[in-house]
């Protein structure tokens, strides 16, 4: 498994989810995992970087989109940091650039959810 997931708690009860690596059909569910249990604690507004991936399939697309809709579920929101411009095309292709706010900092993203 080539992933890490690492979780930190910034200034105004915002969690950032750093990933870095691959996120497949292999790594998802330990993304899926962390995600889960902000959730499950009650975190609902949280910045997903994707700075380091340096690729993800649709596994990894549906694991966000699975986390955007729980959060959603209690008025929260996820927002991403993308920097690659080659995960950045798939989100356009995909048309998930309407449904995730996508930022080029953690900073930016972190405004946005506020």
């Amino acid at each position: 498994m080539d992933i890490k997931v690492n979780v930190r708690e910034t200034p105004g009860d915002c969690y950032v989810v750093d990933i870095a690596g691959e996120i497949d059909v292999y790594t998802s569910p330990k993304v899926k995992d962390a995600i889960g249990a902000l959730i499950d604690r009650g975190v609902y507004n949280l910045v997903i970087d994707l700075q380091k991936v340096r690729y993800i399939d649709s596994t990894g697309l549906g694991v966000l989109i699975g986390g955007l809709k729980r959060v959603r579920e209690h008025g929260g929101s996820v927002n991403l940091v993308c920097t690659n411009p080659q995960i950045r095309k798939i989100f356009d292709i995909t048309g998930l650039v309407k449904i995730f706010g996508i930022f080029e900092s953690d900073d930016a993203a972190m405004k946005a959810l506020v």
